[in-house]
């Protein structure tokens, strides 16, 4: 009896081929695994005056950063040109484990798939994450509102970095994409990762970074950057006629309870050149007579944008 062969492993012409057959059929939908390291999409030109930039995830004990830790954490280092916004290369990595000193809830362990002995004894590495904190001009993670409060109060150096965020300085509605888990939109460009593990996830926020929009065809990283350079307006619709709470939900806005020291109201953040215009919806159709008197307005800067002290 002859000895069966073990099975060759597609070389990478081969794969492409049986990628765009399979595509070519119209019954299949290929993903790809993101691998930066082989990634096409870096220019890697030299550039004179280029920047460094970090994107970033947290693998957490719970939701609340004063009294939760990060377990894990993933970050990828990356050259850009601030004024073409043309990603040349990767400069960097980091993951890393910590010891929250207890046991984990079960269900961050389901959803991470990381353990307590996985974490026992376990330290970040300070000295190499601060080095890239120092090196950057701005760091990006898919949810910047719930990472950056953790991270800033793991590492203060953090703080004196803009921050930008995928989630919601992208307009992905106009783009008609409905959703905006970071698995969703890897999977519209074809691309999947290993969710809810931090160094995959930083990877697969600056995978998308990588992407064109698809109704616009503005690079993404393009429109990221520009909507980060851009102070935000924090409009706070005090004293709103209750009768109104359905078209401010609509237009937008969230309810406060009160919880940030300001009375309970209906409130949006918005950048600070479309102000004058939600104002003036505010007048048309919010207030009696226009008289918009009790609405209070917050700026905030790019660089305390979705940190603790925006608010």
């Amino acid at each position: 009896m002859k000895k069966r062969k073990d099975p060759q492993p597609f070389n990478q012409l081969e794969a492409e081929i049986a990628i765009t057959g399979l595509h070519a059929t119209g019954e299949y939908l290929v993903l790809r695994k993101i691998n930066l390291d082989r990634d096409h999409r870096f220019s890697h030109k030299a550039r004179p005056d280029t920047r460094i930039g970090l994107c970033l995830d947290t693998e957490t004990t719970g939701l609340d950063h004063m009294a939760d830790r990060i377990i894990e954490l993933g970050i990828v280092a990356f050259e850009y040109d601030p004024h073409t916004a043309e990603i040349i290369r990767i400069t960097g990595r980091y993951n890393g484990f910590e010891d929250p000193g207890e046991p984990l809830p079960r269900e961050i362990v389901e959803i991470t798939g990381i353990t307590d002995q996985m974490l026992k004894g376990q330290q970040f590495d300070d000295p190499a994450i601060t080095l890239l904190a120092e090196q950057a001009s701005l760091v990006i993670a898919h949810n910047a509102g719930f990472d950056r409060p953790f991270v800033e109060q793991r590492f203060a150096l953090f703080r004196q970095v803009p921050w930008a965020c995928t989630v919601s300085q992208i307009d992905w509605q106009a783009e008609r994409l409905p959703a905006r888990s970071l698995e969703y939109l890897l999977f519209k460009f074809g691309w999947c990762i290993n969710a809810h593990r931090a160094l995959d996830d930083a990877e697969g926020v600056l995978g998308l970074l990588l992407e064109q929009l698809p109704v616009s065809k503005q690079p993404i990283f393009k429109a990221l950057l520009e909507a980060s350079a851009v102070s935000a307006s924090r409009i706070y619709a005090i004293n709103a006629p209750f009768d109104k709470k359905e078209l401010l939900k609509q237009r937008g806005y969230r309810w406060s309870d009160g919880s940030n020291t300001r009375p309970k109201c209906w409130w949006i953040s918005l950048p600070e050149p479309n102000e004058p215009e939600e104002l003036g919806f505010l007048a048309d159709e919010i207030y009696p007579n226009g008289k918009t008197g009790s609405v209070e307005i917050k700026r905030i800067s790019p660089l305390d944008r979705f940190s603790v002290r925006e608010g």
